[in-house]
């Protein structure tokens, strides 16, 4: 069996695992109001204004569709980690620096997945029909989609067939996360 590892990419004046989702809507909007003033090359400065409400939105479909297929919810909003080394990830923040951890490190009944990041994924926006679309999968269901279609960072880190550039998980506990921050 191949050894799979999940990467969580930040900037390290911030630190790993620093998550707007965790904040109340408005400090969250002030927060990212002042990284488009201070760090405006940074990926999330580009965020639109509604941003956080769709990020929480999403977060929502996600929570409730890993719920529904037995999964552990232990917090309100996932910690956010990709499968494997994603180049264009790495370009995200002024500062990058990433976190490489096993995903033999986390109880699997605690992590999703969607095949390319979750907001395009469930975005009414994309209507092009593809299988994985509006579908959140646990580990051994991921592990399927990936043989079928491969990494979408190693066919389409640059966007160009499609939104989707790397696989997506979502850690729904503190547990293995704590040892890390």
């Amino acid at each position: 069996m191949v050894k799979i590892f999940l990467y969580h990419y930040y900037d390290k004046t911030v630190g790993p695992f620093v998550s707007l989702s965790d904040l109340p809507v408005n400090e969250a909007k002030t927060i990212l109001n002042t990284i488009k003033v201070n760090k405006p090359k940074a990926q999330i400065a580009k965020r639109d204004s509604e941003y956080v409400e769709h990020r929480h939105n999403c977060e929502n479909i996600i929570r409730s569709e890993f719920a529904k297929k037995g999964g552990i919810i232990k917090r309100m909003s996932p910690h956010y980690m990709v499968i494997e080394h994603s180049p264009w990830l790495s370009t995200w923040f002024e500062n990058s620096a990433f976190l490489k951890i096993s995903i033999e490190e986390f109880d699997l009944n605690t992590v999703s997945f969607t095949y390319g990041d979750s907001m395009p994924t469930f975005s009414n926006r994309i209507t092009d029909n593809k299988e994985y679309r509006k579908k959140v999968y646990s580990y051994d269901e991921i592990l399927k989609i990936i043989e079928k279609y491969g990494l979408p960072q190693v066919w389409n880190d640059d966007g160009k067939y499609g939104p989707e550039r790397y696989i997506e998980a979502h850690i729904w506990s503190d547990e293995t996360i704590n040892k890390y921050r």
